[in-house]
């Protein structure tokens, strides 16, 4: 008995596990609708999914992967270089002639056949560091190709946090009009009763008309800017023209404080990506310096071959046989003319060397200025978030007042209309200097090449 429940016990257990990760899985799909699929998505979910499914971040680790191949290709010719070739000869006859005596033709002597087939192989022992200066040429495109990588990376992250914040902002200001619009309705249904009952005058009811028309125009034009930042955010990351993203995130998720991006500020001098790209082409260039450098010197190679050949034209005469032979020697070499053809090539190399250098100095320079200055913006969105939050209650409540008194004849349309507007720029402020604040954020974790 006590084995049966156990078993029951251990497979009511499974199926429990199969439906969580069921539901799990539907949970993270997209939801199929008749408008299209509806996709909700966290910020961070979005930047991790432009990191994979971005084409330009592809065409990035697709030139990656092809200077890391570039960099076995140039350690390959450390290796020795082999050779194997053949050939067959039919010789036709020879034909001597003697002065004016008629020309006689002969067979060749002593076979009309030849025919040949060797081996041979060649590999460097010096050649004044050309290797391995090639090598870390290679390996330092390499390295360049991996931050670009990094970088393109970092970019199409940060365009998707804009896009992601743009949507973000216009879901809430849709919703703002949504809510003027029902104000606008009801403000205008309670001035065409006062109308109605002579309370007002018809410029009071045209005027509430014309302001719940401009209203609505508001609000189709926040809808087609919402759909064309979902286009956009869609093409970032690689989805159907069709899928509908719901942003999970709000204009009021946390935000870190100021305190914790000083690190992240002091580190932006030798993190950011262009800082790495200027250090990678340093180290290139350093790299072809010691590449003309090695012209200066001679070359030692060892060398081989084993060969067998038809006929014996070694011996004397020759004999109709066929040998085969073979040698290993050292062969020396030095490019007298190196001595003044590379004299330029060098100064120019080291011209060029210096004038990266002056450049790192420049972008370290901007990064750091960039990064101190994104720092202090990111503190006065915070504070205006501050600000902003404390004005919307006063224009709510201003907005009340002015209501009140326009309903009772102690105030002009105008002024109620302007207290609207007022409240609705207010609300729309707030989530403006939210998202704005975020986006700095973001902005400075790419310069400092942390996104």
């Amino acid at each position: 008995m006590r084995i049966i429940t156990i078993k029951l016990i251990m497979k009511l257990t499974g199926i429990s596990f199969l439906l969580i990760f069921a539901l799990q899985l539907a949970s993270n799909a997209q939801v199929k609708t008749d408008s299209g699929n509806v996709y909700p998505l966290s910020l961070q979910q979005a930047i991790n999914i432009s990191k994979s499914n971005n084409n330009l971040v592809k065409a990035a680790q697709s030139e990656e992967s092809a200077s890391y191949s570039d960099l076995k290709d140039a350690k390959n010719n450390a290796f020795p270089s082999i050779f194997a070739g053949a050939n067959y000869q039919r010789y036709t006859s020879l034909t001597l002639y003697h002065g004016l005596n008629p020309a006689k033709s002969v067979p060749k002597y002593p076979t009309s056949n030849g025919a040949d087939a060797s081996l041979s192989a060649n590999f460097n022992l010096y050649a004044g560091g050309r290797q391995k200066a090639y090598e870390a040429e290679q390996s330092g495109k390499k390295d360049l190709a991996t931050v670009n990588t990094q970088e393109q990376t970092g970019n199409v992250g940060l365009q998707v946090v804009s896009q992601y914040l743009d949507m973000v902002r216009l879901n809430d200001q849709k919703r703002f009009i949504k809510e003027q619009v029902v104000r606008a309705e009801t403000r205008l249904r309670n001035i065409t009763a006062l109308y109605n009952n002579q309370k007002v005058t018809r410029s009071d009811v045209l005027r509430a008309e014309l302001n719940l028309s401009a209203v609505k125009l508001n609000l189709e034009q926040a809808e087609n800017d919402l759909e064309i930042a979902n286009q956009k955010l869609n093409v970032l990351l690689s989805l159907s023209d069709s899928t509908k993203v719901v942003p999970l995130d709000s204009a009021a998720m946390p935000k870190p404080a100021t305190e914790s991006l000083i690190p992240i500020v002091l580190g932006a001098s030798k993190d950011a990506y262009a800082i790495l790209k200027a250090n990678e082409n340093i180290k290139i260039q350093d790299a072809r310096i010691r590449e003309v450098k090695s012209g200066f010197f001679p070359t030692l190679s060892l060398y081989s071959a084993y060969g067998i050949n038809y006929p014996n034209n070694i011996f004397y005469p020759p004999v109709d046989q066929a040998y085969s032979i073979g040698f290993v020697g050292v062969r020396v070499q030095y490019n007298i003319s190196s001595t003044y053809q590379n004299k330029y090539k060098k100064a120019a190399s080291r011209i060029r060397l210096q004038e990266l250098q002056y450049i790192k100095q420049n972008i370290n320079d901007n990064v750091r200025q960039e990064a101190a200055s994104l720092l202090i913006k990111y503190k006065e969105a915070l504070n205006r978030i501050i600000v902003t939050e404390k004005s919307i209650e006063q224009a709510r409540v201003n907005y009340k007042i002015v209501s009140a008194k326009y309903f009772n004849q102690l105030a002009l349309l105008t002024d109620l209309l302007d207290a609207d507007n007022l409240y609705e720029e207010t609300r729309y402020n707030l989530v403006q200097a939210q998202t704005n604040a975020q986006f700095i954020y973001y902005r400075l974790l790419y310069t400092s090449g942390n996104l």
